[in-house]
């Protein structure tokens, strides 16, 4: 194996884990952990509640199975990048950018919230059927 082949391994300064119903309450509590914990460590990213707030309530209203719990991880790497996953269940319901023209409907935007505020989003696969749909926040220069 070359040194070009050997995968990047990036170090976490912090991780947090939850698991949560999936229940409009459990997407709400989503984003105030998320945002609680975001203070605990002291760290501020625009938008980050809010891609947490719209994954979670993705991960309740299409990725919900009766019984079965959504997950929220938040993972702050070394360079001061916040990566956001949310699995849900539903690994067969991949989540896509609606198309909104003419702004009349009363939903699908939430992915266009997330694009809109992340550096890069995108859907793994996760084991037992399930996904994780994620993004990526580098730091804002000045803040931190």
């Amino acid at each position: 194996m070359s040194p070009k082949s050997l995968p990047q391994v990036t170090s976490l300064t912090h991780h947090f884990t939850v698991q949560l119903s999936a229940t409009r309450r459990g997407a709400r509590l989503a984003r105030l952990l998320a945002e609680r914990q975001l203070d605990d460590w002291g760290r501020s990213f625009e938008g980050a509640t809010g891609i947490v707030a719209e994954l979670a309530s993705n991960a309740v209203l299409h990725g919900r199975v009766p019984g079965r719990d959504f997950r929220l991880r938040l993972m702050l790497r070394t360079g001061g990048t916040l990566r956001i996953e949310v699995t849900d269940a539903r690994g067969d319901r991949i989540p896509q950018v609606r198309d909104t023209v003419g702004g009349e409907t009363e939903s699908g935007r939430g992915l266009l919230i997330v694009a809109a505020y992340a550096d890069r989003w995108g859907v793994d696969e996760a084991p037992a059927g399930c996904k994780t749909v994620w993004a990526e926040l580098t730091p804002v220069r000045g803040k931190s």
